[in-house]
């Protein structure tokens, strides 16, 4: 028989080593590897464009990481691109990172204004300056658009490697320009100007690229910050031809039969309430059967276009993965996919004098060859408005179609699955990874004192709990854009949109129910209404809103700013052709009546 008392010190012997083993490893735990981190940032991608959200385009690699981790159903950001990025990047306001809108449509006054300098101001810290504080090695690809003057690109902004285009958009084929408003596409590496291969498709580069810095890197064990900020969807809409042949007949039935598809597919999966009514089509809407079958079958050709880019990033994206796994570094890595804004509605290839542009920039819209290299293409508003189906409306605006867009967040400190219908912000990623580095293992060094505060939000306690958060008072989230404002209290929002869609009015919806935004409710509820725009004022005056005119058109401010850049880009050419058409008028004055014929 044991001796009792023997068998009494090995269980408690066995306890204390037992105790002691965890002990050991929970002290251990701060001391192993943080998780690297990796944003994926879509341009212009509707709120159900991803497979996993709805979409028609095949996203497979997005779609697992969604599967694996939570996808946002009420995530909301500006309603265009250099402000986000500025917020995504900051986790501060549009208006205190100096990116209050976007250059191509600040006005002259603006530019005076602290919010409004269009690039980053001091004291606004990127999330790769903070990373780099914590030991990360930080990395960016593809497009920019905070600024290229002195201070402006990634390697000033905690970015230790980077290659990117400082404009709105590019080709995706050559380095070219898409819009007259540029001369040449921008692309910087470190801050230098540099020239794309002669292979470049964008989304297959910026991935190559990132590869490439990675495999670069010291073999020092740090973990890694990758920001992966790809050109598709953005105008121009470009795709191999075997990505846009994939999706033959899929948009044949035209945008009326899209939106609402979209729209029961919402429901279907839980994006929105069960009884949200179908969103309003925009004031210049076209019915899809008053086209010509030839029409049909080009507009269905932008649409298989646009489908076979998002493809085609997917599949590069993928890439990116399998070499994460290679290097042993994807299950030790948090992903964050989402959009800039919602779907872009701009058409350039049928405004006035375009096609002459195009002629001289090597561009064309032939049907043969759509979306190739040399092909212009553009899905314009009327897809637009599908694609942010069941929103309303689309980029520009402050429309739940132009700020709705998705969100995926997997990884570390993910142990949720399923859908957070919880109203969040852009300016939430930045808080919210941060704290999930520091829940896992980073330490970050205090920021210095004159540091711009961040005005979003941790949500990283709803990447790892079922319960939402439980808040004495609705959340509130303030927005403006170049005069297109809104401001979210829980499930109310009042919006005001710009010409040409807008009227300038503020109108309160309740989202939750109404995501399409088709009930007015200032009228039956007057007194909410007044509370919202009160703090929306509030709100305006601490960020430094500037207070735009009721008539003030950014599209009209674009035309303008354009017509402005083509003056200056071709003044000189312009001269010149003048000066030569002088002096030809003066010779053959010169020959008609002064000069003296021949003696004979």
């Amino acid at each position: 028989m044991v001796n009792a008392n023997l068998l009494s010190k090995l269980i408690f012997g066995a306890f204390i080593w037992a105790y002691c083993s965890c002990a050991f490893a929970n002290a251990q735990a701060p001391g192993a590897k943080p998780p690297n981190i990796v944003i994926i940032l879509v341009d212009d991608a509707g709120f159900m464009d991803f497979g996993g959200y709805g979409g028609e385009a095949n996203t497979p690699n997005i779609d697992a990481l969604g599967d694996t981790g939570v996808r946002f159903t009420n995530y909301h950001t500006s309603p265009l691109c250099a402000p986000s990025r500025a917020m995504l990047l900051t986790g501060v306001d549009n208006h205190l990172t100096g990116l209050a809108t976007i250059r191509e449509i600040v006005t002259e006054e603006q530019r005076a204004l602290p919010g409004y300098s269009m690039s980053l101001q001091p004291g606004v810290i990127s999330i790769a300056d903070r990373l780099k504080t914590a030991g990360y090695d930080t990395f960016m690809t593809g497009k920019w658009h905070l600024g290229d003057g002195p201070g402006d690109l990634p390697d000033s902004h905690g970015f230790d490697r980077s290659y990117v285009l400082d404009a709105s958009g590019a080709d995706n084929w050559e380095q070219k320009s898409y819009m007259p408003y540029y001369d040449s596409a921008p692309w910087y590496e470190d801050g230098k100007p540099a020239r794309l291969p002669e292979d470049f498709y964008s989304s297959e580069f910026i991935v190559d690229q990132m590869i490439d810095y990675l495999g670069a890197r010291d073999s020092d064990g740090a973990p890694f910050f990758s920001f992966l900020s790809f050109q598709a969807i953005h105008i121009p809409v470009q795709a191999p031809a075997e990505f846009t042949a994939r999706y033959d007949g899929v948009f044949d039935g035209g945008w009326d039969v899209m939106a609402e598809k979209r729209w029961r597919e919402a429901k279907a999966r839980g994006l929105i309430h069960p009884d949200a009514p179908m969103p309003p089509k925009p004031r210049d809407h076209m019915p899809w059967d008053s086209l010509s079958d030839d029409e049909k079958r080009l507009m269905a050709k932008t649409m298989q276009v646009q489908a076979g880019m998002l493809e085609a990033m997917d599949y590069h994206v993928g890439r990116f993965i399998e070499h994460l796994k290679t290097l042993g570094e994807f299950e030790n890595t948090i992903f964050v996919v989402t959009s800039d804004n919602g779907p872009e509605f701009n058409d350039p290839v049928n405004a006035p004098g375009m096609d002459l542009w195009m002629a001289m920039n090597g561009y064309d819209f032939e049907p043969a060859t759509i979306g190739e290299k040399g092909s212009l293409v553009a899905i314009g508003p009327n897809w637009a408005a599908a694609t942010a189906s069941p929103g309303s409306y689309y980029k520009f605006y402050s429309s739940e179609g132009g700020t709705r867009v998705p969100l995926i967040v997997s990884g570390p400190g993910v142990t949720r699955s399923g859908q957070i219908d919880q109203l969040s912000f852009v300016t939430d990623i930045t808080p919210t990874l941060i704290a999930l580095a520091d829940e896992n293992g980073a330490t970050f060094r205090p920021t210095d004192e004159g540091t711009v505060p961040i005005s979003g939000i941790d949500l990283s306690s709803l990447l790892s709990s079922s319960e939402d958060f439980v808040r004495s008072e609705p959340r509130q989230i303030g927005l403006e854009v170049s005069g297109n404002a809104a401001f979210y209290r829980g499930d109310y929002k009042i919006r005001k949109m710009t010409s040409p869609q807008g009227d300038a009015q503020w109108q309160l919806f309740d989202i939750r129910l109404d995501p399409g935004e088709t009930l007015d409710l200032s009228g039956a509820r007057a007194q909410l209404k007044a509370e919202m725009l009160e703090a929306y004022q509030a709100y305006a005056e601490q960020v430094g809103v500037d207070q735009l005119p009721d008539d003030f058109n950014p599209l009209f401010q674009l035309r303008d700013t354009v017509n402005q850049k083509l003056l200056a880009q071709y003044l000189p050419y312009l001269i010149l052709v003048g000066l030569i058409v002088v002096g030809l008028l003066g010779f053959l004055i010169w020959r008609l009546f002064f000069r003296r014929p021949a003696a004979s």
